[in-house]
């Protein structure tokens, strides 16, 4: 049996849902207003450090992006509990929180913590977000080793580009395909190694106003090393990023993409209207522009 939510999440959970839905609850207004989306483009505007705080921010339906201005986390709710995905840099724990809270939420009602990919911008507040929300973490086998020692693997393009941060004990495992359910939510993970050994992209469906979207969470894709890495040198490493990329672009439905950059797909803009948020060819996209760094990047290496 799901652990009760608080009272407090219930109601923000159906009063959020009402106002997105068009509907009343009794005459009764949120207890918090509902993230507004063009806020954070004006808050973030010169603003992208991992820790550099930002306001909550409704996506669509059920997600809301409660990260930083240069890290994308996101909160899917449901009314038995809610899913966190990606924690960013360690001071940044305690900013994501407080953003649950401003939309009502609580954030003891965090069910799952899951995770793009090992790097400390992404990761590096798992820790702390687990003491907080009492979440179970789930992870990939792959990504198991470097986030429980906050180190990254040995083979990571990325070697030695960030100090140690605090590990997360891994609870679960999850496989390619596989799925995790809170009441009638559920997530996809989709294995996407090559940025980092354990890269894990992630899709579910949310619904607004009786119109449904699929969303993409598509981890990053791009060839970024430590200096004195040739990808050349390993193309085993090479090979599976070049089928991570191929399996972001041929997925379908993609109506949402989101990075966990957001400016890697343009989300603040995409979220202020500036830009169109819902979009066909996101994640072919999206994954045709890595392909075409990932071969400039070997032609340099290869002196062409």
């Amino acid at each position: 049996m799901a652990p009760a939510m608080s009272a407090k999440s219930v109601a923000a959970y159906f009063l959020i849902a009402a106002a997105l839905s068009g509907c009343t609850t009794g005459g009764s207004s949120p207890a918090t207003p509902v993230a507004k989306s063009e806020s954070i483009a004006k808050a973030c505007e010169g603003r992208d450090g991992w820790g550099d705080p930002a306001p909550p921010a409704h996506v669509f339906g059920d997600t809301y992006m409660v990260g930083t201005c240069g890290i994308v986390s996101l909160l899917i709710t449901t009314p038995q509990g809610h899913f966190l995905i990606d924690g960013a840099v360690p001071e940044a724990a305690t900013e994501i929180e407080a953003n649950i809270r401003e939309l009502g939420f609580d954030p003891k009602d965090v069910r799952y913590l899951l995770n793009t990919h090992e790097h400390i911008d992404h990761s590096g507040g798992l820790a702390g977000l687990k003491r907080i929300t009492g979440a179970k973490m789930v992870a990939r086998a792959e990504a198991k080793v470097a986030l429980e020692t906050g180190t990254v693997h040995p083979s990571d393009p990325q070697k030695g580009l960030f100090d140690p941060v605090e590990g997360v004990k891994v609870d679960q495992l999850i496989g390619d395909g596989e799925i995790l359910k809170i009441g009638r939510q559920s997530l996809t993970a989709i294995a996407t190694p090559g940025h980092s050994p354990g890269g894990t992209s992630w899709t579910w469906k949310s619904c607004e106003r009786r119109t449904c979207r699929q969303i993409v969470f598509a981890d990053s894709i791009s060839a970024v090393s430590a200096d004195d890495y040739r990808f050349t040198d390993h193309p085993e490493y090479v090979a599976p990023l070049r089928r991570s990329i191929a399996k972001i672009g041929a997925y379908k439905p993609c109506d949402i993409l989101i990075t966990p950059h957001p400016s890697a797909s343009a989300f603040f803009e995409r979220l202020s209207g500036k830009e169109q948020l819902v979009s066909s060819t996101g994640c072919s996209d999206y994954a045709a522009g890595a392909m075409t760094r990932l071969e400039n990047r070997l032609a340099k290496e290869a002196g062409k």
